[in-house]
C-alpha cells in the first residue's frame, strides 16, 4: 500500500469483476466498473464532496512512523498538488495530482496520480506513474500502473454518496496494486494542525499484497485530513 493512497473486503473485488462481465443493472459503487472505460461517461473535473481536486490546490501532511528494522522514529511528510494540466489514460481525460513523499526531509517517492469523475459523481482512480528515489536519484518505479495497460482496470476511489458498508476496489492492477476500501463511519470529527473538521467519513483500506490495513478520514470540501497506519500517522498541516 502506498502512503497517501486510499483503499474493504474481498467481496469488493468480486463485485467489480462481476460488473465487468456485463451486469448493467447494478448501481452500487462496487458494480460500476463496466462503465470505467466509457469516455463519454467521464470528465477530468473532480468536484466530489469528499475528494475535490481543484487545479492548483495544495495539501501538506506531516507525521511519523517507526522503522521496522531499527525501531527508530522517522519524520514523514507528504505534499500533494493538483496540476493545472490534464492527461489521458485509457482514452479518458484525467486530472493529474503530483504527490511527493519525504522521510526525514529526503524525498523517497514522487508520483503522478490520475483521476476522473463519472457523470454520477463517483471518482475513479486511473493509475499512477511512480519514481522511487535513493540519495536524490531515481532508482525504480515500484507500483506503477495505468488503466487499460497490462490487464489493469480503473478502480473506484470515492463513491458519489459514501455510506457505511460501501466497499470498493480502488486499484485493479493484478500483482502490482490491488488496494481495497470500505466506508466504516460517517459524521466523524477530526482535529489536525490545519484545523477542526466535522462531517468526515472514515475508511478502512486494505492492501492484500502487503497484508496492510490503514484508516483514513476525509472532510467535506477538503479531502483527506488524517491517515492512521500500524506504525504511525499522517495529518493535514496545511491546505
Amino acid at each position: 500500500m502506498k502512503r497517501f493512497m486510499l483503499l474493504g473486503g474481498m467481496a469488493a473485488v468480486a463485485g467489480l469483476l462481476a460488473a465487468c462481465g456485463g451486469d448493467d443493472e447494478a448501481e452500487t459503487p462496487t458494480n460500476t466498473a463496466a462503465a470505467a472505460l466509457e469516455p463519454a461517461a467521464f470528465q477530468a473535473t473532480v468536484d466530489n464532496e469528499f475528494f475535490p481536486l481543484a487545479p492548483g490546490a495544495r495539501l501538506v501532511y506531516e507525521g511519523e512512523e517507526i522503522d521496522e528494522e531499527t525501531g527508530e522514529t522517522i519524520a514523514v511528510r507528504v505534499e500533494s498538488t493538483v496540476l493545472d494540466e490534464t492527461d489521458t489514460v485509457g482514452g479518458i481525460e484525467v486530472t493529474v495530482v503530483e504527490v511527493k513523499d519525504f522521510e526525514d526531509g529526503e524525498v523517497i517517492e514522487s508520483t503522478l496520480d490520475y483521476y476522473a469523475q463519472r457523470d454520477d459523481g463517483t471518482v475513479y482512480y486511473m493509475g499512477e506513474r511512480v519514481d522511487d528515489y535513493e540519495d536524490g536519484e531515481v532508482v525504480g518505479h515500484d507500483g506503477q500502473w495505468l488503466a487499460g495497460e497490462d490487464g489493469a482496470q480503473a478502480g473506484v476511489f470515492m463513491p458519489a454518496d459514501p455510506q457505511v458498508g460501501d466497499e470498493f476496489a480502488q486499484e485493479q492492477a493484478p500483482g502490482i496494486a490491488e488496494d481495497e476500501s470500505k466506508i466504516v463511519a460517517v459524521d466523524q470529527a477530526v482535529t489536525t494542525p490545519a484545523g477542526e473538521f466535522s462531517g468526515c467519513i472514515k475508511t478502512e483500506d486494505y492492501d492484500p499484497i502487503g497484508d496492510v490495513t490503514e484508516f483514513k478520514f476525509y472532510s467535506p470540501d477538503v479531502g483527506l485530513v488524517r491517515e492512521e497506519f500500524e506504525d504511525g500517522f499522517l495529518e493535514l498541516v496545511e491546505y
